[in-house]
């Protein structure tokens, strides 16, 4: 059995590394920009004021980043400084991959090069994201089944492809930072304090490199219940206290960004808290999570099967996955219309690891391997043909439009298949672009 779990794992790996050559090195995205300009900035400039950063990205192609000029070169912040939705962190784990690519090219901190490691930046930290979900799936599964469950989700919901058409934007290092925090949960009763201050600093770099994976924190509610009043809230306080100390320099951004240490409030004021969104976020047939990745419904009787099994670990990936469910449903942006799918909850693929895991292995008896590997395949699929109608501008990107997306994926996809995946391979940036152009 040990040899048959180092063997999984090294099958995992190898096929984490080999992918990397799949990563497209880009930055696009008006959110890609605006993460990826800390770096120059910070790092030539030794502010942050982005308006010559911003310059360059809206003169390589003004007509199609005309909004992007109108919302973050013709507004400024409240203390003269042009606006910056993004978080630092995603800049942060970056940083060692564009200082060692300036240390060789000796460049202005903007060329391809400085794109090109970034990128790679982060389908490395989403590798070793999924790779921690693995490992985490493992403490309640056999080793087959959780390589199956995190292959599919791998390759059956939006991971893959902000791993590699779409690296500039946060979710991959998003998809690492959590992963390490779940990884890092003090789930044995042997867990000294000193390993809550770990654990809390690992919860100050999930908001570091999105806010609202702070949410997930909730869950160190639910472990701090093991122990007696004192001792939880000593844990907590020690928690919360790394937790500040590791997310203090986004308060310095904020400060300096926004003349206080809070968010824009173009971003407040899209919030309500009540989060009137919170079903459709999941239910939605034209942008809900279960419509756009339905392998993850199917993982979520795992997850009801953990909490009846082990109560204290089902509630904490549960109070994990509601948390994100409740801050989605309260952005005023909740269908997350253009994006490729439920994009906001890549981060929470070790949740659905192991719940998966133990999905597959309530099954498993009942199919054999060869029916597990043959069910996931089909999620698989779905999701690719997702992928190429988004990339290709088969479908409204806006929404899922059954009618086009069934057609498509019966008619279209399967017929296009090998030819795609070669212009990928081949000239993908080009193959991008002509999907873009086709919209």
């Amino acid at each position: 059995m040990s040899f048959f779990r180092e063997r999984m794992e090294l099958v995992l790996a190898g096929l984490l590394l080999a992918s990397l050559i799949l990563v497209t090195p880009r930055i696009s995205e008006s959110d890609a920009i605006e993460y990826f300009s800390y770096l120059p900035s910070l790092v030539f400039d030794g502010d942050l004021d982005f308006e010559d950063e911003y310059t360059h990205f809206y003169e390589e192609d003004p007509e199609a980043r005309q909004g992007f000029k109108e919302t973050f070169l013709d507004r400024s912040t409240a203390t003269g400084l042009k606006l910056n939705f993004g978080p630092v962190g995603t800049a942060v784990l970056w940083s060692p991959f564009y200082l060692a690519t300036h240390a060789v090219v000796r460049g202005d901190g903007m060329g391809q090069p400085y794109r090109s490691a970034v990128s790679l930046a982060s389908a490395i930290y989403a590798a070793v994201g999924l790779f921690l979900s693995y490992r985490l799936g493992r403490r309640f599964a056999p080793p087959f089944v959780t390589f199956v469950a995190v292959v599919a989700l791998w390759w059956a919901t939006p991971v893959a492809y902000y791993m590699y058409v779409a690296p500039g934007m946060s979710h991959a290092c998003s998809l690492f930072a959590v992963s390490l925090f779940f990884s890092l949960w003090p789930w044995a009763a042997r867990r000294s304090v000193a390993h809550w201050a770990v654990w809390g600093a690992s919860a100050g770099l999930m908001a570091l490199v999105r806010e609202q994976d702070l949410f997930f924190a909730l869950a160190a509610l639910v472990a701090a219940s093991r122990w007696d009043v004192t001792s939880g809230l000593k844990r907590l306080v020690v928690f919360g206290a790394t937790t500040l100390a590791v997310f203090a320099p986004q308060l310095l951004v904020y400060e300096v960004l926004n003349g206080r240490p809070f968010p824009s409030p173009h971003v407040q004021d899209k919030m309500a808290w009540y989060s009137p969104h919170f079903f459709e976020v999941l239910f939605s047939p034209e942008h809900g999570l279960f419509f756009w990745s339905p392998i993850l419904l199917a993982f979520l009787g795992g997850g009801l099967a953990l909490l009846r099994r082990q109560r204290e670990a089902g509630l904490v990936l549960l109070v994990g996955f509601l948390s994100q469910v409740y801050i989605s449903g309260a952005v005023e942006s909740w269908t997350q219309a253009g994006a490729f799918g439920s994009r906001r909850f890549v981060g929470a693929t070790a949740i659905f690891a192991v719940w998966g895991a133990v999905g597959l292995a309530l099954i498993e008896p009942k199919l054999t391997r060869a029916g597990v590997a043959a069910v996931a395949s089909l999620f698989v699929f779905w999701n690719v043909s997702l992928m190429m109608q988004f990339g290709l501008g088969l479908m409204d990107r806006q929404r899922l439009v059954w009618s086009e997306v069934g057609h498509n994926t019966v008619h279209e996809v399967p017929r296009q298949l090998g030819s795609v995946l070669g212009r990928y391979l081949v000239s993908r940036k080009e193959l991008i672009k002509s999907g873009r152009e086709g919209q």
